[in-house]
């Protein structure tokens, strides 16, 4: 599964733990224009490492 917190964080975004209920925890994350455009980029190029050869993963 691909850690979608550790890859915001990699493109230079901030996740912020904003609270624990039971094992339920929320996060939120922050970063400019550019860190948001670095991360859709990282998840397009799992999505396409990930592939099976024969399924195509749709350009955006």
């Amino acid at each position: 599964m691909v850690d979608i917190l550790e890859i915001a964080r990699h493109s230079g975004m901030q996740v912020i733990l904003n609270g624990r209920i039971g094992v339920e925890e929320y996060q939120s994350v922050y970063g400019s224009v550019q860190a948001l455009q670095r991360f859709a980029d990282a998840l397009l190029n799992e999505a396409h490492r990930r592939r099976p050869n024969d399924q195509a993963v749709p350009e955006l």
